[in-house]
């Protein structure tokens, strides 16, 4: 069929139609009276893909002998498996048929869709009238089952347009939920809302087809490496494009099925007191729907124009929609503040018959607009109900760029509107925090809107927020407010987690950048609301705590206090210091290794249980918060172990003990290095190894026990004396990093890159590498930096997901910053090492 110039509809119909012929002309061959070859499931409704399963059952009157029945079925089945083809086929005659169905709810689905193909057409009417006919009369017992099917399939796969690698055919808002919503629209007990609905099934059906073309398997799953090329096939220009075209297609089944089975749910609900059946809305009871009120058909009012009835908020009898421009914000926002959707017959009212706001927008709409930015999870149905009908899109220009907008970064679990929509949830639980409560959830909306578009969105979005912000009619103190918190949506984070807070140059920085206290306590918030709704990766107790320690140093620097930073030619902590006379002592290598909060250099913490580490870290779940979690809760932490380790300065120390870390499968979280000269009461010593190297490592542990260490302090030893092959056995790590990563799947990773922070401190040079975190990165990087004959004064280690964005404060031996020229060498090296 690929040769035939057919494509969509147009092939899936032919290749149905060749298909019929084919099997039509076997049976007709051997077939006696009395039996009928029926189509079933997605072959009965003609989705026939290039590479789908047949469903086919075999109807018989129950009077041929049983040999000559199973003779009959071989002769059918063999030249199906003979082909290569997935078959799924069953032999029953009708009383079967019905019997079967009746104990199987996924069998009935399937005989909904029977189609006769050859033999006696009357075995097949009989079987699918009656197979409609019970459909129907036990609808109210079948459509809860139904359901529950499409609840597990959510649970399993998850929802199809916030998947990177979604299964098209199982995940919600896919291909099954299509067939899901045909059935109960057969019961004749509610229907789904079918504006875009075939056009959505088409999309999708269109994208298995090449998928199955390009690949040459039947695969429902739209995996990563086959992404571009599935584009490609349908004349799309990128994989990017390929999943906004799907991500919309299963946001309109998910949506239509939203609404269906919230008529469902009315309708099966008693009229009067008593039990009743309860169908959990898809998306796993999330978010509160079809909530009764205390009377069925009582409407109760919510606001102007707008009362709850059947658990639904609607349009009130009264109210004219054509000439309350600012109603339907205030429907919005009364739904969502009592936790119930907005009616199907209402946003589609408002979408037909309201007027655009005038602009600027009235005092009015803007506050109802906050209003519904601040009702928490409740917004979410809500959002989505007024996207579906076109009324966002209205509200604010240009939100149809980052519509259903893919980020191709596993740190990120939704899609950009999805984000932004998740951003506002999380920032109306942060309200109590700030002064400006409507500023802070209009910037959570906002903050990503310059995505789509050229250049840097946060520079982008902070020209879209000055125009949006005019728009909604906030003045030009508040307008300029917004802008900055979303040009500097990510200062906070990156400046926590890469920079040095020692230094002063970076909190002034920062300082510059906010401007006044008051845009730095919405910027906190702000980036603590942007990291919830990114990911379980993108936010920890680790993180939140280096936030909090910079935003504390920057207000005081914004109150006129000299910039609070930790003196580094300070006294060492007893454990630190005993560690360097040790070292001094000795003229070897000592290791102290902490859990909790650890010993610092230079600090005022001890610790007292030097080389006492558990056998194993409490179980994790490496992919987000342990079950259970509260939401919006950080994610936890990984089992942190502080490592200081001292020894006579030398060249190598980095790179060495980066390898033996990696082989350890200990993830570095931060690092500093400081030259010490022991205190005169060293000067006893029998050898006098010059200054001694102290670095203070914090390190996470992700899977597997704990290294003891005194296993580690020897695989360093053996490392810097030369007897550790570090290079080989890191080699062999990594070979099997990218084995595994083809073997699941992954797509090929951008190329590392090092650049020079403009700005980033007055002591010292700040090189930037954003790379694949893979094991022995740090290793690589520290062995080019001691190539390059640099001083490396602290390291600033972040990973999110797979990416690593580390930052290295480094100098020349004499311990200044190096020249611009030393630097941009510096960098390409770093780049052309880590390739």
């Amino acid at each position: 069929m690929r040769d035939g110039g057919l494509s969509g509809t147009g092939r899936r119909r032919a290749l149905a139609a060749l298909t019929d012929r084919w099997l039509a002309g076997i049976f007709a061959a051997a077939a006696p009276a009395g039996t009928a070859l029926v189509a079933v499931g997605g072959y009965g409704r003609g989705e026939l893909s290039p590479r789908s399963d047949l469903d086919l059952l075999l109807l018989h009157d129950g009077t041929l002998p049983a040999g000559r029945l199973a003779a009959l079925a071989d002769r059918l089945w063999y030249p199906v498996w003979d082909l290569g083809l997935a078959l799924d086929h069953s032999v029953r005659t009708p009383a079967e048929a019905r019997r079967t169905a009746a104990g199987d709810l996924k069998v009935h689905l399937g005989l909904l869709d029977a189609r006769h193909l050859a033999g006696d057409p009357s075995l097949t009417a009989e079987v699918r009238a009656e197979a409609l006919a019970r459909w129907r009369a036990d609808a109210r017992t079948r459509l809860p089952g139904l359901r529950e099917l499409a609840a597990e399939r959510d649970r399993r796969h998850g929802e199809l347009r916030f998947l990177l690698e979604p299964d098209l055919k199982e995940a919600r808002g896919g291909l099954r939920d299509l067939a899901a919503l045909r059935a109960v629209a057969a019961s004749w007990l509610a229907d789904a809302p079918r504006e875009g609905l075939e056009a959505a099934r088409t999309t999708l059906l269109d994208v298995r087809d090449a998928l199955h073309l390009t690949t040459g398997r039947a695969t429902d799953r739209l995996a990563l490496q086959d992404q571009d090329e599935v584009a490609g096939a349908l004349g799309l220009p990128d994989a990017e494009a390929l999943l906004r075209r799907v991500y919309e297609a299963a946001g309109r089944i998910t949506y239509a099925g939203d609404v269906t089975w919230r008529e469902v749910e009315r309708v099966l609900r008693p009229r009067a007191g008593g039990p009743r059946v309860r169908l959990r809305l898809l998306g796993g009871g999330r978010h509160t729907a079809g909530r009764p009120g205390p009377h069925q058909g009582e409407r109760t009012p919510l606001a102007e124009g707008v009362v709850e009835h059947e658990g639904e908020a609607v349009l009130a009898l009264n109210a004219r929609p054509g000439r309350d421009p600012v109603l339907p914000l205030r429907a919005a926002a009364a739904a969502a503040q009592a936790g119930i959707p907005l009616a199907l017959s209402a946003v589609r009212k408002l979408a037909r018959e309201t007027p655009d706001l005038p602009v600027p927008w009235p005092v009015a709409a803007r506050e109802e607009f906050v209003t519904l930015l601040g009702a928490g999870e409740a917004l979410v149905p809500v959002w989505e109900a007024m996207d579906a009908a076109g009324l966002v899109t209205r509200l604010l220009p240009g939100w149809e760029r980052v519509r259903c907008r893919p980020q191709r970064n596993p740190v990120h679990r939704w899609t950009v509107d999805r984000h932004l929509v998740e951003t506002a949830v999380r920032a109306s639980a942060l309200t109590r925090r700030v002064h400006r409560p409507d500023l802070l959830l209009t910037a959570a909306l906002l903050h990503d809107i310059g995505k789509g578009l050229p250049g840097d969105h946060a520079v982008t979005g902070a020209a879209l927020t000055r125009d949006l912000a005019a728009r909604l009619g906030f003045g030009t103190a508040d307008t300029g407010t917004l802008a900055t918190l979303v040009r500097h949506h990510l200062l906070l984070a990156e400046t926590a987690t890469r920079r040095d807070l020692d230094d002063p140059a970076t909190l002034h920085a920062v300082a510059r950048a906010v401007g006044t206290p008051d845009t730095l306590e919405l910027l906190h918030a702000l980036t603590e609301a942007d990291a919830l709704a990114t990911g379980p990766a993108a936010w920890s107790s680790w993180r939140a705590g280096l936030v909090a320690d910079l935003v504390k140093r920057v207000r005081a620097v914004l109150a006129g206090a000299p910039a609070p930073v930790r003196a580094r030619t300070g006294a060492l902590t007893a454990a630190a210091e005993r560690l360097v006379l040790e070292a001094w002592r000795t003229g070897g290598t000592v290791l102290r290794v902490d859990t909790g909060p650890g010993p610092a250099a230079g600090g005022d913490a001890d610790g007292d249980a030097a080389g006492q580490l558990p056998a194993r870290p409490p179980a994790k779940d490496p992919t987000g918060p342990p079950t259970g979690a509260a939401p919006g809760a950080a994610a936890p932490e990984p089992l942190g172990v502080h490592l200081l380790v001292a020894l006579p300065d030398r060249p190598g120390v980095l790179p060495a003990l980066a390898g033996v870390l990696a082989l350890h499968k200990l993830t570095v979280r931060s690092a500093e290095l400081r030259l010490v000269t022991p205190p005169p009461q060293a000067a006893k010593a029998t050898a006098d190894p010059g200054r001694i190297l102290l670095l203070t490592w914090r390190v996470a542990v992700r899977y597997g026990s704990l290294p003891q260490p005194a296993r580690l302090r020897a695989d360093l030893v053996r490392a810097l004396d030369g007897s550790l092959d570090l290079a080989s056995r890191l080699a062999e790590r990594e070979a099997a990093h990218r084995t595994s990563r083809r073997r699941g799947g992954a797509a090929l990773a951008p190329p590392p890159r090092a650049a020079v922070a403009p700005d980033g401190s007055r002591h010292a040079t700040v090189i930037e590498v954003r790379a694949q975190d893979v094991p022995g990165l740090l290793h690589h990087i520290g062995r080019a930096l001691e190539e390059a004959g640099v001083r490396l004064r602290s390291a600033h280690i972040s990973t999110l997901g797979a990416n690593a964005v580390d930052a290295f404060y480094v100098t020349d031996p004499a311990g200044a910053p190096l020249t611009d020229v030393a630097a941009a060498h510096l960098a390409q090296r770093l780049e052309a090492a880590l390739r």
